[in-house]
């Protein structure tokens, strides 16, 4: 983590085995129970739910009130459906699960718990498994394929977005003028937001089929209009 810019970015969350966030061990998903605060219950899948954004929003705050990763979310949000409108996909369904991909960290910041015991709360919300695989796929210590382009759009801008916006955080203009250039220059740099994997970024691009330039041009272009919700300065 780096500096002032640290808390906002995904490197927040912690692997407690090796000091780095969830992306590297391997644990098996935890799909009948949820552990919320402390207190063990058993999912009751409710019937299917109107996927929106604005319901994957009332979910996110209800579980999530840390600004930061309100942010992260949002950040996020904004390059998958990005992408969404680009790919002719439906674009609410993916905003909605990029809204909800860390939707559960604060009750579960351990890779023991996040994201899978976040799937039983989503199945009791009446969440389709069309979403909650897709949650669950952007983890890399699960191992799950990622055999949609949901999927893989959602794990090729979970990182870059992050690091993205630390990068915003140390310019005047926040990512106003930002280019791909600079951000390519950083992420050679292994102390600036140290947390985030620079493999995942490279690897998403790569899933993606495009060049990595390609895609911090897509990112920071889709992060523009919701600067000022992320905190970063306008230019």
């Amino acid at each position: 983590m780096m500096g002032s810019a640290a808390f906002l970015l995904p490197a927040a969350r912690i692997d407690p085995e090796r000091g780095r966030p969830p992306s590297i061990t391997k644990d098996s998903i935890r799909a009948s129970d949820t552990t919320v605060s402390g207190t063990a219950a058993q999912a009751i899948v409710r019937g299917p739910v109107e996927v929106t954004r604005d319901r994957a929003w009332e979910t996110l705050t209800r579980y999530t009130k840390s600004e930061a990763l309100r942010r992260h979310a949002l950040a996020v949000e904004a390059c998958v459906g990005a992408y969404a409108r680009e790919l002719g996909e439906d674009e609410a369904f993916w905003r909605a699960t990029a809204l909800l991909h860390d939707f559960d960290y604060e009750v579960h910041p351990t890779l023991d718990k996040h994201p899978q015991d976040g799937a039983p709360i989503l199945r009791e919300e009446g969440y389709p498994e069309e979403l909650i695989e897709a949650v669950l796929s952007h983890a890399e210590h699960l191992e799950l394929p990622r055999d949609t382009s949901l999927k893989k759009t959602l794990f090729a801008c979970d990182e870059l977005a992050g690091f993205v916006h630390a990068c915003g955080l140390v310019r005047p203009d926040g990512i106003e003028t930002l280019e791909p250039k600079s951000v390519r220059k950083k992420l050679k740099q292994p102390s600036f937001a140290a947390g985030v994997h620079r493999d995942e970024v490279y690897a998403g691009a790569e899933l993606l089929g495009l060049e990595l330039d390609e895609h911090i041009r897509n990112v920071i272009a889709a992060m523009r209009p919701v600067a000022t919700e992320l905190g970063l300065r306008a230019g």
